[in-house]
Formats: structure tokens, sequence, C-alpha cells
């Protein structure tokens, strides 16, 4: 299907959206690694500056880089001279993840507090003065509700998603939509 094609009833982003491969599950299923896709969205950076950024030492880093670029989140960037003259090998990111259906088995807690625990990682980093809005909400919801409402607010980001780069110059905002089953 071409770009310009739609099937009706499905969003356009829809279409691009696919199930995780075990592989690519695995890598993501990792706080540090999910920081690391996210970091090199915004810039080229290499094992040491993420080692740096992280706080984890560069074996740590290219480590879990390894891994992300196997499962093909993360890709080698042009080779670039360093503030010292030596040679840098910088990774990006490939915008792969975002167009995950499933990247996590959230039943599984060790893969779904991933993204969350890097979540809370960067906010804590970023500190409270960074929260731009938020909402906080109690619904109740049938799973056919859930289904529509995560449809519907993710459809919104993937409309930013798609048009980031037309504001690569504004200020960059990370979030999360999070809904969960209530405890009590």
């Amino acid at each position: 299907m071409s770009e310009s094609e739609t099937v009706p009833g499905v969003h356009p982003v829809d279409a691009k959206r696919r199930p995780a491969t075990a592989k690519e599950a695995k890598a993501f299923a990792h706080p540090l690694r999910v920081r690391m896709v996210r970091l090199c969205g915004q810039y080229e950076l290499t094992n040491k500056q993420l080692a740096d950024r992280l706080g984890v030492d560069p074996g740590t880093a290219h480590y879990h880089v390894r891994q992300l670029v196997d499962a093909g989140f993360l890709e080698p960037a042009p080779v670039r001279t360093g503030e010292s003259g030596a040679l840098e090998k910088p990774y990006r990111s490939t915008g792969r993840s975002w167009w995950l259906s499933d990247a996590l088995d959230v039943s599984d807690t060790s893969e779904g507090f991933a993204p969350v625990e890097a979540f809370q990682q960067e906010l804590a980093e970023a500190g409270p003065s960074s929260i731009a809005t938020y909402a906080r909400f109690s619904l109740h919801l049938s799973p056919e509700d859930v289904a529509e409402l995560d449809r519907r607010i993710v459809a919104v980001i993937d409309d930013y998603v798609e048009t980031d780069d037309e504001r690569r110059d504004l200020p960059v905002h990370g979030g999360m939509f999070l809904l969960h089953r209530s405890a009590d």
C-alpha cells in the first residue's frame, strides 16, 4: 500500500503500526534502552556520550546500544570529528519503536514497567518545574472503551510524531499516556 492509499475505517497512521518481534520486545524491555532510544531521537550520540548522560559506564552503554542496533531501534550516524579531534561514531534513533503496536508484553511486570521506569527517571532528572501539563483521572470503562480511548489519544500523538521534524527548533517535551486498571 502506498502512502497516499487509505483503508476505509483505518487512520492512515494505524496502517504503519505492526506488532513487535520477539527481538524488538526484548530490546525495548529495559528502561536504560528506552531512554537511549529517546535521547538518540533528539541527538546523534556516541556510546561515551550516552554513558555520561545516563550515568553508566561505557561498557554498559555499548552493550545496550548493540541490543538496540540489532533490533533496528538505533542506527549508526555518519562518523564525525569530536571536540578533541578524534573520530566519533554516533548513533541515532530510527523512529521505528513508535510504530510498534505492542512493543512490550505488559502482563510481564519485568518488561511492562520499563517505559514507566524510564519516564520516571527522565521526569526526576528534569525536575518538577519541567511539567508543562498533566491530567489525572478515573474512568469506568469497558474493554471496548479502553481500546477506543487508546486509539483516539494515540491518533492525536501520531499526528504530532509525523510532523515533529517541522518543529526541531522548538523545546523537546517528553510524555507518556498510561491507563491502568485500579487495584480497588
